[in-house]
């Protein structure tokens, strides 16, 4: 763990926060951990307006490595999926609070793979295990698969989450309103995830690196892949979220400059998630733009997109309600 001081200029963050000085930590390979507690002791404690520089172990905690055989993939020994790199304490930070979380720069290996896994995934039909290496030295745009297919490449992590407000140890894999195994491909470089603090000092963990993945991760797999993010941490007291939200500056259509703000769902039926995605928009509505809850609910159905996220991280699916910042005259 190393602490460095920097001069963050207005603007960089946030239009609305001055000048102020940064502390820069880093979290190395060695410090990890398998399951959500709020009772684990923090690797490192920061400051809002802090930074840590996280090194990420591969998500099989190097059970696949570059030359992996499809052996390799059989015998996985499923206890130690999700390594993740934490947690954060952050000061001040209690429950009823949100934690703002900045991608600032992520960084790949220069190798992944992706599999079938037979049991998991959407399609039960694929009963067989399948394994493929992808090489991502050639290009940090463009990945090849075979027969002229180019995959773009959009690294993202896929669990980013706090502890949960209840006592005991829980299994990374499923997400909730904590965050954790989101699988949302939009949290890249430049986002902002806002996660609902549940326990003194938020305990923030963050792993299981993806150099891309489709909207869904139908197959279970993304391209996994060990690497580095930096990330910048700041603190929203007495926010009262429900639930994850995010806004990205990705522009899905001509008609949106400023990128957008997302309300998330999460629940074991789809159907509730994207009730509760809605439900969350709504309420952010009218909240912090003045609306009633009828012209709010007026404004989701004629103006912002209802998304699936994530269908394969049993038994809680994810979906977002996507709502250009221009329409809501953010900037």
């Amino acid at each position: 763990m190393v602490a460095t001081q920097v001069l963050i200029m207005p603007n960089s963050f946030d239009s609305a926060k001055k000048s102020l000085t940064v502390t820069t930590y880093e979290i190395g390979q060695e410090s990890y951990h398998y399951r959500w507690n709020n009772e684990h002791k923090a690797i490192v404690h920061i400051k809002p307006g802090d930074r840590v520089h996280f090194i990420l172990n591969e998500v099989t905690s190097w059970q696949i490595k570059k030359d992996a055989k499809l052996e390799d993939l059989v015998k996985l020994d499923l206890g130690k999926l999700y390594p993740l790199s934490g947690p954060v304490f952050v000061e001040g930070a209690s429950e009823g609070d949100a934690l703002e979380i900045e991608v600032e720069n992520i960084k790949t290996a220069n190798w992944g793979w992706s599999a079938i896994m037979p049991g998991l995934g959407l399609l039960p039909e694929f009963t067989d295990p399948y394994l493929w290496i992808w090489d991502l030295s050639k290009s940090e745009k463009l990945v090849r698969f075979k027969n002229e297919i180019n995959v773009p490449l959009n690294p993202f992590c896929g669990v980013m989450g706090v502890a949960p407000k209840e006592k005991g140890s829980f299994d990374v894999l499923p997400p909730g309103k904590h965050g954790g195994n989101l699988d949302i491909k939009h949290l890249r470089v430049e986002s902002r995830l806002i996660l609902p603090v549940w326990a003194k000092g938020a305990l923030f963990s963050v792993g299981d690196l993806h150099a891309a993945m489709g909207d869904g991760e139908v197959c279970v797999t993304a391209i996994e892949c060990p690497g580095e993010v930096t990330l910048r941490f700041e603190l929203i007291k007495g926010a009262n979220i429900p639930a994850p939200r995010f806004i990205t500056k990705e522009k899905s259509d001509s008609t949106s400059k400023e990128g957008y703000f997302v309300t998330t769902g999460i629940a074991p039926d789809l159907m509730d998630a994207c009730r509760l995605a809605t439900r969350n928009m709504i309420d952010y509505l009218v909240r912090e733009h003045d609306l009633e809850k009828k012209e709010a609910y007026i404004l989701c159905s004629v103006a912002a997109d209802l998304k699936i996220h994530e269908v394969v991280d049993a038994p809680n699916w994810v979906a977002g309600l996507w709502i250009s910042k221009d329409t809501l005259g953010l900037h």
